[in-house]
């Protein structure tokens, strides 16, 4: 049985940035319901007694499990991107990881307007990304559940542009949401301890 994670800080902690409300919709809600269908699709059948990870890879390359990957896609997604965050996020990036992004974008500013550029020019419903590939860091989006997993890229920090994440505090607008999450919600240490290891292998 796959479970809800819990948060990891209390449902007012990322406030102003994102309310307890989107909190509880979110991740009380949208969450838990891709949570619920995963379980009623795995309880049997070919990917039952399978970790996450697994059902993703296998379904993403078969079409006919199109619902099944939805689900774990979205359930793996969305408990990176709590992860992601913490209160009183945002602040300087650690030095390692700070070389290496100016190494690969040129300067962090630069890597801030391109990940922001990705995230709000996502069509629709999706995730922007800062994944290492294997050989540098590269950001990247996905659309709907589709995930960096199914792709072979090694996820370091997501923000979910899916409408839900941000629409009850910023309403429409992508942009500010994408900008707020940029200067106060992502936990760089956790960014650079996920670099360390991808960049170890």
């Amino acid at each position: 049985m796959f479970k809800l994670p819990e948060l990891p800080y209390a449902l007012d902690a990322l406030a102003p940035y994102m309310s307890a409300e989107t909190l509880e919709y979110h991740h009380g809600k949208h969450h838990k319901a891709y949570v619920d269908k995963l379980n009623e699709l795995t309880a049997s059948g070919a990917f039952d007694g399978l970790d996450l990870e697994e059902i993703i890879r296998k379904s993403a390359q078969d079409p006919s499990q199109k619902v099944l990957f939805n689900q774990a896609g979205q359930h793996w997604n969305h408990s990176f991107f709590w992860l992601s965050m913490k209160a009183k996020g945002g602040g300087t990036i650690p030095g390692a990881l700070e070389k290496q992004l100016i190494a690969d974008f040129g300067a962090l500013d630069a890597f801030k307007a391109e990940f922001k550029a990705a995230c709000v020019s996502q069509f629709g419903s999706g995730w922007g990304w800062l994944v290492h590939d294997g050989e540098k860091l590269t950001i990247t989006k996905t659309a709907n559940a589709d995930t960096p997993l199914a792709h072979g890229h090694t996820a370091l920090l997501t923000c979910d542009v899916w409408e839900h994440a941000y629409y009850i505090d910023y309403r429409n607008m992508r942009p500010k949401y994408v900008e707020a999450f940029l200067s106060d919600l992502v936990d760089w240490e956790r960014v650079a301890a996920l670099y360390e290891q991808a960049s170890s292998r």
